[in-house]
């Protein structure tokens, strides 16, 4: 399983905020991770409409976390970034064209993956994430 780039993304900047603890732009966070500023921005913009991040406009402005780190759970952010009810088309009743949708154990087997997967990030926080943040923002900075 992969990971869109805007799950990745979204992980980067909580993480770069979370390390930091300080007002961050994108442009900045794009710069340290040597990464688009344009997909970063809209998921920046997805990141606060989700109210994980808040926003200061203007000169020195930037975003910051929402809330502590410990209280962002790593599961439910992936969530919100993937559209994991497709996994394979014959999850979608609305859109599957398999003739042997029904017959076969797919859709159990990828399911119950899928279910162990997510299962496994709840039991992670942001802050979790971050065992060592001095050491994170260190090589953020490095770049």
């Amino acid at each position: 399983m992969r990971l869109s780039l805007h799950s990745d993304y979204a992980l980067r900047i909580l993480m770069a905020l979370g390390a930091t603890g300080e007002l961050m732009s994108v442009d900045q966070i794009a710069g340290q991770y040597g990464v688009s500023r344009n997909h970063l921005a809209k998921v920046a913009q997805r990141l606060q409409a989700l109210d994980y991040v808040v926003t200061q406009r203007g000169r020195g402005g930037g975003m910051r976390l929402a809330h502590d780190p410990a209280a962002i759970n790593v599961g439910t952010v992936v969530r919100q970034f993937e559209n994991l009810d497709t996994l394979v088309e014959c999850m979608d009743p609305a859109t599957s064209t398999c003739p042997v949708r029904g017959a076969c154990g797919l859709q159990g087997a990828l399911g119950g993956a899928l279910a162990a997967f997510l299962g496994h990030l709840d039991g992670y926080t942001l802050a979790d994430l971050l065992p060592q943040p001095a050491r994170f923002r260190a090589l953020l900075d490095a770049v």
